[in-house]
């Protein structure tokens, strides 16, 4: 650290660090209150705003955010710690809810973008002092104040020089993780692009028809007075509910099993390879194919199960299922509940194109080759993002140990 930087606590360089109000709510009108969800990627949204009626409970001065605070997430496993700064006043009086904390610097003692950078540092370290129990994480105000060192030069154009630095460094970070997000975005798109075309076309000996004349099948899984609490064993016999189907298989919870009597009298939901397990409640297009490795698990609850037919091969029947274009159709044909339901007469009248098995085989290899690609492709561009993640945290290093 060079010598003219000084080091202090946090609460020592600000004039005002609390949290918000406790808001009460109207659909309309009154003042505008930020909440956790409007602080995200050091950047303040007003989108997810709400409005509190300021006649009903009076918002100090010193709670109407302004142009130069900082604003940081103080509870919540996940949000506590996301830290944002208002570079301009806000359109109208805002505030902020009491899960966020307002940070103002003491006037005059920072250029105002540098007390921002300096909060965005410490930022992983704020991260780590919540505490607190029963799922919900509390970052006290006096750990905020009391508990962080910040590191600054006392020289107020030095602290501009570096902010001219970081900002047209990020400026230029955040021009190619724009890039890179839409290489990712186009190389999904057009894998799902590829899917719809090749589930939507009608070549030469392709026929119309159900999933329940295509398939030996559609089956449900047992109801709940079939299977109690009493029957759940611990690394027994895993159940398959929706939550358990992944994009590549199966991830069981095995603290909630069921024992082989328990199997015996549901073995009409035993299932077997080749079978193909499709989530029957909340989210659509969950699917995957029953392998060798989950021969004799159990379908579950919530779940369907489709035996196989010699007119449909089940691989091509599972990325059927899971195309956007599926997903969007068994979503309409469960309705618009909290907690979509799809029936087993529904599942069965969904209607599809058929080639024959030797076409449906080849299509299989053709969508698994541009799968594999399509990995590869977001494989670089995950690993060009998380670069450019770690050279932002380079760069603000070094700006704060003096070295810019």
């Amino acid at each position: 650290m060079k010598n003219a930087w000084k080091t202090k606590r946090l609460g020592e360089v600000c004039s005002f660090l609390n949290r918000g109000i406790s808001p009460r709510y109207l659909k309309s009108g009154g003042i505008c209150v930020l909440n956790q969800k409007c602080i995200r990627d050091h950047r303040v949204s007003y989108e997810p705003s709400r409005r509190h009626d300021g006649r009903a409970k009076k918002v100090g001065n010193e709670r109407l955010i302004q142009a130069g605070d900082v604003l940081v997430n103080s509870t919540g496993t996940g949000t506590l710690g996301r830290v944002a700064q208002l570079r301009e006043t806000p359109p109208e009086p805002t505030t902020v809810d009491s899960h966020v904390t307002i940070v103002r610097p003491v006037p005059g003692k920072f250029y105002s973008e540098f007390f921002g950078y300096m909060l965005v540092v410490i930022e992983d370290a704020i991260k780590e002092a919540g505490a607190g129990c029963g799922g919900q994480t509390e970052l006290a105000r006096s750990v905020l104040a009391e508990k962080f060192s910040v590191h600054y030069p006392e020289s107020l154009p030095e602290q501009q020089r570096i902010v001219g630095i970081l900002d047209e460094a990020f400026a230029g970070i955040a021009c190619a993780k724009a890039n890179a997000e839409k290489n990712l975005h186009n190389a999904r798109a057009l894998f799902e692009s590829h899917l719809q075309s090749v589930f939507t076309q009608r070549g030469k000996e392709w026929v119309e028809t159900t999933l329940s004349k295509a398939t030996g099948g559609i089956f449900t899984g047992p109801f709940g007075s079939l299977l109690h609490k009493s029957d759940y064993v611990e690394d027994g016999i895993p159940l398959v509910n929706p939550a358990h189907i992944t994009k590549t298989g199966f991830e069981p919870d095995l603290w909630k099993t069921v024992s082989e009597t328990t199997a015996r009298r549901l073995s009409t939901y035993i299932l077997h390879a080749g079978d193909i397990v499709l989530g029957r409640r909340g989210e659509m297009g969950r699917c995957a194919l029953v392998t060798e490795a989950e021969d004799g698990w159990l379908c579950g609850t919530g779940s369907f199960f489709v035996r196989p037919s010699s007119r449909c091969d089940p691989r091509y029947l599972v990325r059927f299922l899971r195309s956007d274009s599926c997903r969007r159709r068994l979503e309409k044909l469960a309705g618009g509940a909290v907690m979509p339901n799809l029936s087993n007469t529904d599942l069965g009248e969904l209607r599809l194109y058929l080639p024959p098995i030797d076409r449906q085989k080849a299509v299989v290899e053709a969508i698994d080759a541009l799968h594999a690609e399509t990995q590869r492709l977001e494989t670089i561009y995950q690993q060009k993002l998380a670069a450019l993640d770690e050279l932002k945290k380079s760069l603000l290093h070094q700006a704060f140990s003096g070295k810019l």
